[in-house]
């Protein structure tokens, strides 16, 4: 490991000053991680942080995982580290908490950079490993440095506040708009539960009030005449049943005997004349209790 970031005049850089003042230099490289150091600077420092990331690395490459690809945007505000599809910032490490940066000469693929958490105050030591230009964005880091450090100068120091509180604000923006997207998202499960619990399922049948019994017949009320009415079904009623006359006789073919209708005429003279005997019987004497009981169903003694 080793780079130090001497800021000479006659210094050639590889970048426009405009180009890391107004805008940012992108890199791709793979994310190794990140690790807690005691120190905020020091080649043995990052040596040993460098050799555990690598162990861990290598420990998840054998469970089948790959290191994740990160893009880089350095410029003199700092240094972000953003998902290469979908840009989202993983880390804003902001220029002033960058205590140390430096590449692996031994190995040229690794660069990494010592950065104050700005939350726990730890300072964390950042690990990436790229193929061809590790050299490049650890003299891309320096330039933006000697920048900075020149703006410092010139501002008289009121510039490094003035970053700080950009700083917080970005920080605050990225806050809310996690926020905001966690709301959107549990909205549209509230939006689609409401629609499902509205949605009757398919093939359901909307429940009717049934004016009828369980046995589709209208209810028996003595007031109201009976009605035929259609079935739930839609069939028309069936016709009224009326019995025949040969239907109304008994088993032996004559009228069902009633005691209410029948007359003298309907018995045979013997059989007559001995019920007229009987009831002559009855009336002329037949007492209980000083009570007269008659036969005579015009005798309103009864």
């Amino acid at each position: 490991m080793n780079r130090a970031f001497n800021r000479k005049k006659d210094k050639t850089w590889m970048h426009t000053p405009e180009a890391l003042a107004k805008h940012y230099i992108p890199y791709n490289a793979k994310f190794l991680g990140n690790t807690e150091v005691e120190a905020p600077k020091g080649t043995e420092v990052v040596k040993d942080a460098v050799r555990k990331l690598k162990f861990q690395r290598h420990i998840k490459k054998s469970e089948g995982q790959k290191t994740p690809k990160v893009e880089l945007q350095i410029s003199i505000y700092g240094v972000k580290i953003l998902d290469p599809k979908t840009k989202d910032v993983q880390h804003n490490c902001q220029l002033h908490r960058i205590s140390f940066c430096a590449d692996d000469k031994t190995d040229k693929r690794i660069f990494t950079f010592i950065c104050k958490d700005s939350e726990s105050n730890k300072h964390l030591c950042y690990v990436f490993d790229s193929e061809k230009c590790a050299e490049e964005i650890t003299l891309t880091i320096g330039q933006a440095f000697d920048l900075a450090y020149k703006k410092f100068l010139e501002s008289g120091g009121k510039d490094v506040e003035t970053r700080k509180q950009i700083g917080t604000l970005q920080k605050r923006i990225q806050e809310l708009e996690t926020e905001n997207s966690e709301l959107k998202k549990q909205l549209q499960e509230l939006e689609e539960q409401l629609m499902i619990a509205h949605v009757p399922p398919a093939g359901s049948i909307s429940m009717k009030p049934q004016s009828t019994d369980v046995f589709d017949m209208v209810p028996f009320s003595p007031v109201t005449p009976l009605v035929p009415t259609p079935a739930s079904n839609g069939c028309p009623p069936p016709p009224p049943t009326t019995l025949p006359p040969d239907i109304r006789k008994d088993l032996f073919g004559a009228e069902p005997f009633d005691p209410f209708t029948c007359g003298a005429a309907d018995f045979p003279p013997d059989i007559q004349s001995k019920l007229d005997e009987m009831q002559e019987g009855f009336k002329m004497g037949l007492t209980l209790e000083g009570t007269v009981f008659s036969l005579d169903p015009l005798d309103s003694r009864c």
